[in-house]
């Protein structure tokens, strides 16, 4: 047993197959995969009804609410539609929580951390590279949009008019802020992925300078 619930179909003759067994980290948490998993092996069929939820309804009114406020109250003025910064922060914000995990979060629903019950010692990220903690998602996020930072002080540092003691500081926490924040990314992604040939890749980086 690797995880915690396992379910185990016992047949009525025969060993339980490969197939008996519930892959709970392929196939996730949700009811109905568990339903669709148990009509496959015992033909038993298990309707679920989950009862109506307005969340998802009340947050887009809300957010509609919001943008049709905005408009009317800018309605003189609609410049602030084609500012470029904000378009830009909107997209990268997107890409940042596309990336770091946030739609597998909510296909597959995983706990935000998992807690040690004999040690108490409580674990962030999870050692498979099969499944993720809520948590794990935060920090890869904060991880991206710290080297994203450091990418654009950079491109700030060399394409700026500012002073250039004011340039020199921008580029010093530009690369700090790269090699920090992508040296903790590629720390998560060791524990991660165990066999990844890291020598490898510092070998032939090494052949090629």
């Amino acid at each position: 047993m690797n995880s915690a619930p396992t379910f185990i179909n016992f047949p009525a003759k025969g060993k339980p197959k490969r197939g008996d067994t519930y892959e709970l980290q392929v196939r996730g948490f949700s009811a109905e995969q568990i339903a669709r998993w148990i009509a496959d092996r015992t033909d038993v069929n298990i309707r679920v009804i989950r009862p109506p939820n307005y969340a998802g309804p009340l947050m887009l009114g809300l957010l509609l609410a919001v943008i049709g406020g905005l408009v009317y109250l800018r309605r003189s003025n609609m410049e602030f539609l084609f500012n470029k910064t904000g378009w830009a922060f909107a997209a990268l914000c997107f890409v940042l929580a596309m990336t770091s995990g946030q739609m597998w979060n909510h296909i597959r629903g995983p706990p935000y951390a998992h807690k040690n019950p004999h040690t108490g010692h409580v674990n962030y990220i999870h050692g498979s590279s099969q499944a993720q903690f809520v948590a794990e998602t935060h920090i890869v996020l904060l991880f991206n949009g710290g080297v994203t930072l450091g990418m654009v002080l950079l491109c700030e540092a060399a394409t700026s008019d500012m002073d250039i003691g004011k340039r020199k500081i921008m580029c010093v926490a530009g690369i700090g802020l790269v090699v920090l924040f992508f040296s903790w990314m590629l720390s998560i992604f060791r524990s991660k992925y165990h066999g990844y040939p890291y020598r490898d890749i510092i070998q032939g980086y090494s052949d090629i300078t």
